[in-house]
């Protein structure tokens, strides 16, 4: 095969090739794995695949690999590694220059500067771009605005090397040269451990991996840190607000020794001494622990703690009589006021603070919608909230009343590198005389800092949601540990209405709860269970229920029906019901344009799901036009349209449309399943849950089970292994997490080192 020179690397028989890339076939913006079209130096066509990250038309590269034998496309080359270099020749110039690579130059200009500068071009673009205007068309403005890109392309090409080289994601490249810019080589050089970061979201064993490759000491200070920082910003996503001292040295140790190094507890200890001295780190025994804590995760805690019991001492008085209020607004009632809802309504107007809690059926909507009414009566100004965007559409849509998310209230943005900051806050309070919070069993730590420290001094709160729900997926455990701590006035709905009595799914939510097996319903009820045996049958049995049974039977469109798992991976997680559920619902047509996007097809007309923040977002509503920024985690829309030329996809949120580039993929999912946690907040017409074997333990406890019978309107539909259900149902292990706002709530002082 010609273009062919051979190495001997590790006894493999690895092959240089010597070319120039003529074509991009495919190109993934998130990893920078690409299949190009070269011409090697003696005129032979090669295909080659591999990590290619920024390539462009037109470039010089030299790649090490293998020939492999692809089943469907025949011989190509396998990139192990590569080196390149711009284009010298004035055709070579022109393509890389108009291949899209600078913003405003298209093929035209492109070959114009390329004839009018020859081999001199790169050298113009950076170091004298004010040649550039002697080409028609450039201003002088626009000529330093080429020349900057230029530069940045530069910058940013030999940062991609550098991770390329040392086989870290090419994803990197903007977050480090952002934060960093041309001297972020340098910076990880020094110190590799700076990735570990939250900006960054590095795993420590990959960055550990690089400060080996840079020859760093394994008993460095600087390690040491980075595997206690690690470690305690690693175990938010457990719920963990500190770790304690005696488990962080033990888990310390456990990450940085291996079979050459012993990492022991002195070390442990003097790092963590050094990052409290330093202040990222705040020591303190309390609950009868030595506990460490970063430092954010202290003033939040500390900060809540605080407030809670300040705004749960406060009391108003009126000119007039509250409980009579109440029984006037009850002869408007069509279904009169339980004596616990009356207690709930009456305590908020008198409380500062007031917690509403209860289960499916209880009440908590009529209870809210009379707080409103009396909360009106009494001149407030309310602002209502939730923490995701389908639970505010939920409680707007229940009580007639605007409400946003937590977010969207305290108009969330972002701050120099990555940080979610927060326009309202203590300088600039909401203008509310009173909020109410409901799902709070989803919100943590950090987010309620945010939302209490933005109230107005003097407003109540009223916090609204289910305690035997899941926790929250970031730190603590707000709504357990303010209920558990007995400080702040708390009002349980306990009793079922009767209307609710006649639902088999509020019934069996209920009997979930208190241990109990659930109870399939009779032919006309709403609560069924099809027991399939293996995961294969589940999911196929899943694909026919959404696709076929229930639009024909119950007359449910394929976007009333939402299926659920505990799992993304395994079993029938939520990743193998996306593949079938997409085949069934939404399959390849003629007229419909879909993406490839890493190992998945986006496709019009596919339901996706937001999967992170992104405060960047335009959009415009459909029914006005009006204009706004910002879709969120959880917010689930779609795709209404893909324009490969433009290399973008829009995509409907309710009345929201949206605009993304293919770059942007990664933040979005399929989501024809999503997984019970994903779910919280929202409410389906239909739920079809599927519990094959196969599930991962920790994911099959009671309040997941509760939960996602919970997210049921008119129908739900369980499919699986009724083992699995019953070992659910059973499970009532609900995982430790290490938080002290209880503690704190109940206690005025406490040890601080």
């Amino acid at each position: 095969m010609s273009g062919k020179g051979t190495v001997d690397v590790d006894e493999r028989a690895y092959v240089l090739i010597r070319g120039t890339v003529e074509q991009i076939v495919f190109y993934n913006q998130e990893n920078g794995y690409a299949v190009l079209r070269l011409s090697a130096e003696d005129g032979a066509e090669v295909t080659a695949t591999g990590t290619f990250p920024n390539i462009g038309l037109g470039e010089e590269v030299i790649l090490t690999g293998l020939w492999v034998t692809h089943p469907s496309y025949g011989e190509q080359f396998s990139t192990e590694a590569f080196e390149r270099r711009l284009p010298s020749s004035a055709r070579g110039i022109a393509e890389y220059l108009g291949s899209g690579v600078i913003r405003g130059i298209g093929p035209r200009l492109a070959a114009r500067i390329a004839e009018k500068f020859g081999e001199d071009t790169f050298d113009v673009l950076a170091h004298d771009p004010e040649r550039l205007t002697a080409i028609r068309g450039i201003t002088e403005k626009k000529a330093r605005e080429i020349g900057r890109q230029f530069v940045e392309q530069s910058e940013m090409r030999l940062l991609m090397d550098f991770l390329s080289e040392h086989h870290l994601p090419v994803a990197l490249t903007p977050l480090l040269y952002k934060r960093l810019h041309d001297s972020a080589i340098d910076a990880l050089c020094e110190n590799p451990y700076l990735l570990c970061d939250s900006y960054y979201d590095v795993d420590f064993k990959v960055a550990d991996g690089l400060a080996m490759e840079l020859g760093l000491s394994l008993l460095s200070e600087e390690r040491a840190d980075a595997g206690v920082l690690y470690t305690l910003s690693f175990n938010l996503d457990n719920g963990h607000t500190f770790i304690p001292v005696e488990k962080l040295i033990h888990a310390v140790c456990a990450l940085l020794s291996d079979d050459d190094v012993v990492f022991d507890d002195a070390r442990a200890e003097q790092a963590i001494e050094r990052l409290r001295t330093r202040g990222q780190l705040v020591c303190e025994h309390i609950a009868g622990r030595d506990a460490v804590y970063l430092r954010d995760m202290y003033d939040a805690e500390a900060y809540l703690a605080e407030m809670l019991r300040y705004m749960a001492e406060r009391n108003y008085e009126y000119d007039f009589d509250v409980d009579e209020l109440l029984q006037a607004l009850a002869l408007d009632q069509e279904f009169p006021f339980s004596v616990q809802q009356q207690r709930a309504i009456a305590a908020a107007a008198r409380s500062g603070l007031v917690i509403l809690t209860g289960g499916p059926g209880t009440g908590k909507t009529t209870t809210v919608r009379g707080i409103l009414q009396v909360f009106e009566a009494l001149g407030l100004n309310t602002l209502m909230a939730a923490p995701t965007g389908r639970a505010a559409k939920r409680l707007a849509d229940l009580t007639g009343m605007e409400a946003k998310t937590i977010h969207r209230l305290l108009e969330a943005g972002f701050a120099p590198g990555g940080r979610t900051v927060f326009a309202r806050s203590v300088t600039n309070p909401l203008e509310c005389d009173a909020v109410i919070l409901d799902e709070v069993s989803m919100v943590d730590i950090t987010l309620m800092q945010a939302l209490l420290s933005a109230l107005p001094h003097g407003a109540r709160l009223v916090l609204v949601g289910d305690a035997d729900q899941l926790p929250p997926v970031g730190p603590g455990n707000f709504l357990r540990d303010i209920i558990g701590s007995h400080r702040v006035p708390t009002i349980q709905l306990t009793e079922i209405f009767r209307q609710a009595q006649q639902s088999d799914i509020v019934m069996n939510a209920h009997a979930v709860n208190a241990g109990e097996l659930p109870k399939p319903s009779s032919a006309e009820g709403d609560f069924f269970f099809l027991r399939r045996s293996d995961t294969a049958s589940v999911i196929e049995t899943v694909a026919q229920l959404c696709a076929v049974r229930l639009p024909n039977h119950y007359g449910f469109t394929p976007s009333q029906i939402q299926v659920l798992s505990p799992a993304k991976r395994q079993g029938s997680g939520t990743i193998a019901l996306n593949r079938r559920l997409q085949e069934a619902l939404n399959p390849p047509a003629e007229d419909k344009r879909e993406k490839r996007f890493g190992d998945w097809i986006f496709r019009e007309g596919d339901r996706v799901m937001q999967v992170r923040n992104n405060y960047d977002i335009i959009w415009e509503r459909e029914s006005d036009g009006e204009p706004g920024t910002g879709v969120f985690n959880g917010d689930v829309g779609e795709i209404v349209r893909i324009y490969p030329q433009q290399e973008c996809l829009v995509i409907r949120y309710d009345d929201r449309v949206a605009t993304y580039t293919f770059d942007m993929l990664g933040e979005l999912e399929l989501a024809y399943a999503v997984t019970v946690h994903k779910s919280q907040g929202s409410e389906f017409d239909a739920v079809v849950l599927a519990l094959s074997d196969g599930l991962p333990r920790r994911l099959l406890t009671r309040n997941i089970l509760y939960t996602a019978i919970t997210r049921a309107k008119q129908l739900l539909v369980i499919v699986g292994s009724q083992d699995v259900v019953a070992y659910m149902a059973g499970n009532n292990q609900k995982g430790r997490r290490y938080s002290a706002l209880k503690a704190r709530l109940r206690t005025e002082t406490v040890e601080k080192s």
